[in-house]
């Protein structure tokens, strides 16, 4: 991991008519870095993520994203998407493509590669998530942990500097979840700078850097990953995580 920053956000606010979702959000992420988001639903963390690749507007504050200010009016949103990769908690795959043409089909388009380099590429990425056997099969003859995998390996396959994982796995059932989790477990041993707004405890606690805890619209706290997880000193950390990692509580 560098001290070199990828993003840098600075009195982010965001607003949806008269309701603020983000409240001032101070935030930089370095080269490297995985940076795991959690809190209850409503929170903000999701509207955080989208507003890094601005498929949300800021209202307010900016976004630095490798250098470049992503606020700024004149900003070339859809070069920068090729720098930043993200996965959905929907997978978001093209129904009517097969696996490889899902993966190649951005690179052709939007990089300009060769159909074999595009091809050489997708299926590197296809094998690092441990489906390079699946390429002639649509999405809907895969399950959702597979088709989640083929997300990741077509946001790798733009060869991205950043990653942001909105829920990759909360629309999993629970066991396909463990296969997604691995890739990103390797993608983060690997270097890939990664946000993740996340409700995994455990995988935020081993993998993540620093966790983000939100609640509100606001950064509530943050620090290294098990000291967030493990003793949080803020009562509303105290109070979020007693209720998602004790199964005697009801869920938030």
């Amino acid at each position: 991991m560098s001290d070199q920053p990828v993003v840098i956000i600075d009195d982010l606010h965001k607003s949806f008519g008269e309701r603020e979702v983000l409240k001032g959000i101070n935030l930089k992420v370095n080269a490297g870095e995985v940076v795991c988001i959690i809190g209850p639903s409503g929170s903000g963390k999701s509207t955080l993520l989208r507003c890094v690749n601005q498929l949300e507007t800021t209202t307010s504050g900016t976004i630095t994203v490798l250098g470049q200010d992503i606020t700024d009016e004149n900003v070339d949103i859809d070069a920068l998407r090729t720098r930043v990769g993200m996965v959905f908690q929907q997978f978001n795959l093209f129904a009517n493509m097969n696996v490889l043409k899902n993966c190649t089909v951005a690179q052709r388009k939007v990089l300009g590669r060769s159909e074999a380099e595009a091809r050489e590429i997708a299926m590197k990425n296809l094998a690092h998530v441990g489906l390079e056997d699946r390429g002639d099969a649509r999405p809907s003859e895969l399950s959702g942990g597979q088709q989640q995998r083929v997300a990741i390996a077509r946001a790798l396959s733009m060869s991205p500097d950043i990653l942001l994982f909105d829920e990759p796995t909360s629309a999993l059932d629970p066991e396909l979840v463990g296969d997604v989790l691995k890739v990103m477990r390797e993608l983060a041993e690997e270097g890939m700078t990664m946000m993740v707004v996340t409700h995994e405890m455990a995988f935020a606690r081993d993998v993540a850097d620093r966790v983000i805890f939100m609640d509100d619209g606001v950064i509530v706290e943050e620090g290294p990953a098990a000291q967030v997880i493990n003793a949080p000193t803020q009562e509303r950390t105290q109070q979020f995580l007693r209720r998602v990692l004790d199964p005697t509580h009801s869920g938030e």
